[in-house]
This record gives structure tokens, sequence and C-alpha cells, in this order.
């Protein structure tokens, strides 16, 4: 059974991680989570995040540390892990980690309702989605081979390569779909195709 946590935001997790790291101001957390590309993963913004932060705080999971101030720049609050959000942080990633979630990516809504199109224009979309595909493969192929050269471990690049499995499973799916739609042998093209040929007007009132 999911847990109910106090702070659910994904991006919540994120700030805990790295705050084991060391104490960080809302500013510096935000140019860790660019550095390390984790928008490729947790949306987030300059306002979701000091968001975030506000929830942690009152969950007690992070504490202020020190506020200061440089010049004529914002007060800025140094946040430190509390023993409480260490412990929230390993039973969170053991929960998912190993529970698999129910989510609804949109891909998969599309396809419960595929049938709205015709086939014809569905296989066109198809081979517009496996050149997407493709690009993206290819993107995320040299984020690898690059951190890699650049001697970054491989544990830190396992969420690139769960992208890179992902899109090949996704392609052959589509690929095999893609077959399905134009083999003649299969029990519902032929009447995928007729629903949408609707019925022929007669003769006379064509114009």
């Amino acid at each position: 059974m999911a847990t109910k946590r106090k702070v659910g935001n994904l991006l919540g997790l994120a700030v805990l991680c790295y705050l084991i790291q060391r104490p960080m101001h809302p500013y510096e957390l935000s140019r860790t989570l660019r550095d390390n590309n984790d928008v490729r993963s947790i949306k987030f913004n300059h306002g979701s995040l000091y968001m975030v932060v506000g929830q942690l705080e009152r969950a007690g999971f992070i504490a202020a540390q020190q506020t200061s101030r440089q010049g004529a720049r914002p007060e800025r609050t140094v946040y430190a892990l509390t023993d409480a959000g260490r412990a929230e942080v390993r039973d969170w990633l053991r929960d998912l980690v190993g529970d698999p979630k129910h989510e609804y990516p949109q891909f998969v809504a599309a396809l419960s309702l595929v049938a709205a199109l015709p086939p014809d224009e569905v296989l066109v979309l198809l081979a517009q989605r496996l050149a997407r595909l493709a690009e993206q493969r290819t993107e995320i192929r040299t984020i690898i081979d690059t951190a890699t050269a650049q001697g970054v471990p491989g544990l830190f690049l396992v969420e690139e390569e769960y992208r890179l499995a992902l899109l090949d499973a996704e392609v052959s799916f589509v690929e095999s779909f893609r077959d399905r739609i134009t083999d003649p042998h299969n029990d519902w093209s032929a009447l995928w195709a007729d629903f949408h040929a609707g019925p022929q007007a007669p003769r006379g009132e064509q114009p």
C-alpha cells in the first residue's frame, strides 16, 4: 500500500537528497538541480522550489540553519536536513524503488482511444513518432557517452539508461503496432477502416 506522505512532490525528495551532502539555501539547491540535469526527471521552477522547501520545513524534514544577506540581494536562508528528513529520504526511496506505481502516460491514453482516428492517419502518426523516438534515443545516447567520457560514474547515469531502455521498448511496440495495422490477416483492421469510411452517399446526391 502506498504511503501517504506529508510532502508528496518528488521535488521534495530531490531537495532532501541534496541536503544530505551539506546545508544549502534554495538558490543553491536550484543551481544544483539544474547542474545535475534533474530538470529532465523532475519538473520545477523558482516558485515551486520555494513552495516545496516551505512544506519540508513545516513537516520537520528540514530546518533553517542561518540567514544571510549579501549587499542588496534578498536574504538567503540556509536549510539543513533533520533526523526526520534523513529517515524520510530512505523510506521514500525504498517505496519508489520497490513498489511499482500506477501511472497515466499520455501515449497509453491515446492508444486506448486511437480507434477514433482512421488507420491510414494513425500509420502516418506512428511513423512521425518513430522518427521522434529515434531523435530522443540519439540525444540520450549522446548524454551518456559524453558523461562517461568526462569520468561520470555509471551510478549517476542509470536514469538515462532507464530512459533508453523505455525508448527501445516503445520503438519495438510502435513498430509491431504499425505492422499489425497493415496486416490483412488480423480481425480488426478492416472493421476499423470500414468504420471511418462511413456510409456512401447515393450517386445523385454527390456534389
